[in-house]
């Protein structure tokens, strides 16, 4: 029997961050995952591998250039699933070998397997070969993170019928596909499918989607993915999905009927929870695999903790890492900050979706007043030379101390460009600053000035008014 002062059952985002915090605190850790998902979900078929064909896409496409050449302009004219996945394998091979590197370098070690609970302070690691080792430890970490969901109703062949794992196996690109379910992945995989000239069809539920986010954001992304031919089928459920040798077809309980090469279920995710045999720990998962932890990220046994996806949400890459952090800190009895509530959201469709705070329903739901300063890409002279002339930024500032109560981002660089006033807010700095900083120019974060001086002569109108 090994002992260990932190053990971490699982190798993504969360996992490694609470890994190797324990070890440079000075104690012994070590992280069971099996050889072939060193890196987690995130790495081998989550953020990484779709970050990177989306990459991909946007090169070979040409798409954001054609404001510039003209709509007809393409890199490459027959894209292939080969030329999407070279650099995709090349990324995920990289960024492997950067975490083997980082955890054998804080000498974390690392047991090839699967883990189960054989008591609370015990975990039984099984190798290829079906040979368990016991592994005690202090404090342990559940960082098992999530699958697709799968309705039981609907025959998943990953070649006709899929969900967003099997989907980056894809032996051709298919001429028509069919989307189920308008979440976050499902839209990002619908706008990289629509740049490469695929028909893609989304079918959600609801009556809208992506309804945490800026209204008129969403509003402008739909468009833009009209624009690439998506159809959105909002409120509608499907009822049947028929495979047949040269597609499938999608049935709708309205009575709609809609062919396709393909068929991608994007319906949430499930925790990885019921091998872990939770029970023996005095543990459990709800249905949907997650486990239910405190502000500290501990479970209802204390020293066993959980972080990443299978907490729930936001179950995201950025915030997994923090929370693997604050709780291996917490594990170790090291002072940790609470998470600050102000995390970003970063959504990577064509065009990138980024925000922080609130939204403008948000804020008017919870009475609070606010003035709106937006900068459109177009009016950027960095905006012109990139061929973005769609993409824009919102403040939401408050007229009574002038501090950002939200960011919100479409276009190019969204993503980064929204740190900019995640910064301003977390140190609680107002409107102001961003009015008498100096922006490198041209850049697109010259839009915080714009958009700051376009809310500030709004406020200054109505002071003057009721001055």
């Amino acid at each position: 029997m090994t002992e260990f002062d932190l053990l971490v059952i699982g190798s993504g985002p969360g996992g490694q961050k609470a890994a190797i915090a324990a070890a440079k605190l000075g104690r012994r850790v070590a992280i069971v995952d099996r050889p072939d998902m060193l890196g987690g979900v995130s790495i081998h078929t989550g953020t990484i591998p779709s970050k990177t064909l989306r990459e991909a896409v946007l090169y070979l496409t040409g798409l954001t250039q054609r404001d510039m050449y003209g709509q007809s302009y393409r890199l490459k004219e027959d894209i292939t699933v080969a030329d999407l996945t070279a650099r995709t394998q090349h990324v995920v091979s990289r960024e492997v070998d950067v975490i083997r590197s980082q955890l054998a370098r804080n000498r974390v070690a690392m047991l090839p397997g699967t883990g189960r609970f054989v008591d609370e302070h015990t975990v039984a690691v099984r190798d290829a070969s079906g040979q368990d080792t016991l592994v005690t430890a202090g404090h342990i970490v559940i960082a098992t993170g999530t699958r697709p969901a799968r309705p039981a109703s609907v025959e998943f062949d990953d070649r006709t019928i899929m969900d967003s794992d099997s989907v980056l196996n894809l032996e051709r690109v298919p001429r028509s596909m069919v989307i189920v379910g308008a979440g976050v992945i499902g839209i990002e995989y619908a706008s990289m499918f629509a740049a490469l000239g695929t028909k893609v069809t989304v079918v959600e539920q609801r009556d809208g989607m992506l309804d945490f986010c800026d209204v008129e954001v969403v509003e402008a992304l739909k468009y833009h993915l009209r624009d690439l031919a998506v159809t959105f089928r909002f409120g509608e459920t499907v009822a049947a999905v028929e495979r047949h040798a040269t597609g499938a077809l999608t049935l709708l309980a309205s009575g709609k009927k809609i062919p396709a090469d393909t068929v991608m279920y994007s319906a949430g995710r499930q925790g990885l929870t019921e091998a872990l045999d939770l029970d023996k720990a005095g543990l459990a998962a709800d249905k949907r695999g997650r486990i239910t932890v405190d502000e500290h990220y501990r479970t209802a046994v204390p020293h066993i903790y959980a972080v990443g996806d299978v907490i729930g949400f936001p179950a995201l890459a950025a915030t997994s890492m923090e929370q693997g952090r604050a709780a291996a800190y917490h594990a170790c009895e090291e002072p940790v900050n609470a998470m600050r509530g102000l995390q970003p959201i970063g959504i990577y469709t064509i065009p990138e979706i980024s925000f922080v705070g609130r939204t403008e329903d948000q804020l008017t739901d919870d009475n609070v007043p606010f003035e709106v300063g937006i900068s459109r890409y177009r009016e950027l002279a960095r905006g012109q030379i990139i061929g973005d002339s769609h993409g824009m930024l919102k403040l939401l500032v408050s007229p009574a101390d002038r501090t950002l109560l939200g960011v919100h981002c479409f276009g190019s660089g969204a993503t980064e460009l929204l740190h900019i006033g995640q910064a301003v807010m977390g140190c609680g700095g107002t409107v102001d600053y961003l009015v008498d900083a100096v922006f490198n120019y041209p850049t697109l974060a010259e839009s915080y000035k714009v958009a700051a001086l376009d809310a500030t002569n709004k406020i200054r109108q109505i002071d003057r008014l009721t001055g």
